[in-house]
């Protein structure tokens, strides 16, 4: 397939591909697949082998959010019967934490829900993150608070804070129709303060939403231009007692070609599979292994995910190797560069206007499966062993 070809040039060359082209991807058919997820796959292999980086979500504080984030089971309004809990002490935290490193994560990334952290809260979590990486010399942690003010992102810094992530989530222009207590304008201003603290920028989607194909094009190129280092891609859970409970988009076919699509997008930074990823590639998920390089251990903030050694067991299955603590995850042009892709300093050439190829129909969406919506009743929060 020529548009294939011609994605596989430009990711081996860091050259971004056209919207048009984008936009191609993720209308190909089903009888394509295996060769989207094959040219993909070449890309993902040139800038980071078949290293598979392991991270570990420690929810700090569950539940009872401001915000009216109508993805998210801990919004305000929420019916979702999930763990409500406020914050973990450090001790507590790091203890969850240290489930995730004997796990094998190399990254532990300490969540609270809210809009944004008061400054006693970052004090708290700088002390989690002291805990933290004096168990743990070498492990990565990035803090996920929310909107931050003025100063914050240094702090955090300060405290060893390796990365920040706040994800866009959505297009802009669809931005107001999941939430209307804070803007995009909003999340790209605190991603832009973290990068400027010197932490390395974490920022992603959630698909799944009613999101239109131009959409996920939009928050893509948009995620491109901001620079993070690490883009974690989402795939909507469901809950039962959120506005979007009822919104059932996604086939596994369609995760895959959207994961596809954000790699040629972003062709040496680090695609992380996150949220949902048990929900909607189902047995399909070591074919994302081949489009992603990073992924989440064990459960999310509130939902439960497959057990920690069946992910071992599939990356191992699939021909992967966990990545080692000792081995930089981002490419030597990024990590030199102190992040970034790459693709702005004058080094890429210019973007090509190949045409996209006809396109067929999409497969049809399957019926909900609220069956695999699991609440997260275990680990940080609870008396039980945490799943890692």
């Amino acid at each position: 397939m020529d548009l294939l070809n011609t994605l596989v040039d430009k990711g081996l060359r860091r050259e971004l591909p056209t919207r048009e082209e984008a936009l191609a991807v993720l209308a190909t058919s089903d009888d394509d697949l295996l060769e989207v997820v094959a040219a993909a796959g070449k890309v993902r292999r040139q800038w980071f082998g078949r290293r598979v980086k392991l991270n570990y979500l420690v929810n700090l504080k569950s539940g009872l959010c401001p915000e009216d984030c109508s993805y998210c089971s801990q919004r305000l309004g929420s019916k979702a019967e999930i763990l409500k809990y406020t914050w973990l002490k450090p001790d507590e935290a790091s203890k969850a934490a240290a489930a995730g490193v004997a796990g094998g994560a190399k990254r532990v990334c300490l969540v609270a829900s809210g809009r944004g952290p008061t400054d006693r809260d970052v004090d708290r979590v700088s002390e989690t993150i002291e805990a933290i990486k004096e168990q743990h010399e070498g492990v990565e942690v990035c803090a996920c608070l929310g909107l931050l003010s003025d100063g914050q992102a240094d702090r955090l810094r300060s405290a060893g804070a390796d990365a920040y992530n706040h994800n866009l989530n959505t297009s802009e222009g669809t931005y107001g129709d999941i939430t209307t207590t804070h803007t995009y304008a909003d999340r790209v201003e605190t991603v832009q303060q973290a990068q400027a603290a010197g932490l390395s920028a974490c920022s992603g989607l959630i698909a799944g939403m009613g999101e239109s194909d131009a959409d996920l094009v939009d928050v893509v190129f948009s995620l491109r231009d901001l620079d993070p280092d690490s883009v974690p891609v989402n795939f909507l859970i469901p809950f039962e007692g959120t506005p979007l409970a009822k919104e059932w988009n996604l086939t596994p076919q369609r995760c895959l070609r959207i994961l596809a699509m954000t790699r040629f997008v972003c062709p040496d930074v680090e695609v992380r599979l996150a949220g949902g990823r048990e929900v909607h590639l189902r047995s399909m998920q070591p074919l994302a292994l081949h489009l992603v390089n990073s992924i989440f251990l064990g459960d999310y903030l509130t939902s439960e995910g497959q057990a920690g050694q069946a992910d071992l067991d599939m990356i191992a299955d699939a021909g992967f190797e966990v990545e080692g603590a000792g081995t930089t995850t981002l490419p030597a042009h990024r990590a030199q560069a102190g992040g970034g892709c790459g693709s702005h300093d004058g080094g890429c050439a210019p973007c090509g206007d190949a045409p996209a190829d006809a396109a067929a129909e999409p497969s049809e969406i399957p019926a909900a499966r609220t069956d695999l919506v699991a609440v997260r009743r275990r680990g940080a929060g609870t008396d039980l062993a945490p799943n890692a």
